[in-house]
């Protein structure tokens, strides 16, 4: 009988093929979502290690809805991109915010799980040949969007339908001898549509982290448009002393925060990738005190890409540019519109996965690519770390 090589000897206990164990002994995945908002051609695939192709879609029929003729051309190119650059994974990722009404549906029973999932695998890895399934399940129990079907049992269920996908994609990976990635979705925020919101309700974190290659976690939209007061999109730190933010809030709604609820709840460190926004998020009349931080305010600011906040917003003299000392992030305040935007620039974002570094996180990932700008500035910033 031959010697075994350690990274061997390793597969064998884990079960799983070399790219895993290269990927877990790395240390430091970069993770970008893509939803078709550029060229595949036009991707940095050489800073990135996973691309996560956005979206597929849970069915009314408890199967995953196959992909368009556009979906399956897109996922061609996503695959030749992989063959082409050594070390990089394409996975598929299954809902998003507005498309996972169906999942408590998918999720309630054994038989409705093993269909969902042998299509899913079906559909979105064996088909196009890709490397696995991101569950983005928003969110099992409440919180979000409107006409999500929800149920108390959703808790339970989703792990119950992580396993029967691991254990699917497990047997996949037995007749091709390797392994496909599985991974989740999942928020830190506190403020959804239903109001103050705890992950840990909808999630059993310990248990999902067992069962998943990493959690994809999403420390961003800490404050929107269901916010009581404006406030940092994906701030580092927590709010400073006497903001008048509530409790919760400022505990938790910072990325030191979140990852600290995570593994107080069992998720170790290294199935941690630390999220990270290429956009931002903006409040409207609110009050100049301040430049407009911590303000009642209504109605909410577009949504902006990083490529337009730099090229327009911070172009135009009429936006006054503020820095946080206390939660490491920029903000910008325009007083003649009373408006306050909050963004993550190149700097904050080398600081946030300086942080994934220092607390041996797996590393990071973002939403979303094609926000960035032209040079990849953000992008850079992540992986120069």
């Amino acid at each position: 009988m031959k010697k075994m090589s350690i990274l061997a000897a390793v597969c064998a206990i884990l079960g799983v093929g070399s790219p895993h164990v290269q990927a877990l002994a790395r240390q430091h995945v970069i993770v970008g979502y893509y939803m078709g908002e550029m060229p595949v051609s036009k991707i940095p695939a050489s800073m990135l290690t996973h691309v996560i192709y956005s979206f597929a879609e849970p069915g009314p029929d408890n199967k995953c809805i196959p992909p368009s003729a556009q979906q399956r051309q897109t996922l061609a190119q996503l695959r030749a991109l992989r063959d082409a650059h050594p070390g990089l994974y394409v996975t598929t990722s299954i809902g998003g915010w507005s498309a996972a009404k169906n999942y408590s549906n998918v999720a309630l029973t054994p038989r409705s799980r093993a269909a969902f999932a042998s299509s899913c695998i079906e559909e979105y890895v064996v088909a196009p040949g890709l490397d696995g399934i991101d569950i983005d399940w928003e969110f099992p129990v409440s919180g979000g969007d409107t006409g999500m079907i929800n149920r108390p049992q959703d808790r339970a269920d989703v792990t119950l339908l992580l396993r029967e996908l691991r254990r699917q994609l497990d047997a996949l990976g037995n007749r091709t001898h390797r392994h496909y990635f599985l991974t989740a979705a999942i928020p830190a925020g506190r403020w959804q549509s239903a109001g103050p919101y705890d992950p840990a309700r909808s999630y059993d974190l310990r248990a999902v982290a067992q069962i998943v290659d990493w959690m994809n976690v999403m420390t961003y939209d800490m404050n929107q448009g269901f916010s009581p007061v404006s406030g940092f999109n994906s701030p580092l730190y927590p709010d400073p002393p006497g903001a008048p933010v509530a409790p919760l809030q400022r505990k938790l709604n910072n990325i030191a925060g979140a990852v600290q609820y995570f593994e107080d709840r069992g998720v170790p460190a290294n199935k941690i990738a630390l999220g990270v926004p290429f956009y931002g998020r903006g409040f409207m009349n609110v009050s100049s005190k301040n430049a407009g931080l911590y303000s009642k305010y209504k109605g909410i600011y577009d949504e902006t890409p990083w490529f337009r906040v730099e090229n327009e917003l911070l172009k135009d003299p009429a936006w006054e540019r503020h820095w946080s000392a206390a939660v490491q992030v920029p903000w910008i305040y325009n007083p003649v519109h009373h408006i306050f935007f909050s963004y993550d620039d190149p700097h904050s974002i080398r600081l946030k996965a300086g942080f994934a570094r220092r607390k041996h996180l797996l590393g990071t990932m973002f939403w979303v690519l094609g926000e960035d700008d032209e040079q990849n500035s953000l992008l850079r910033a992540l992986y120069r770390q």
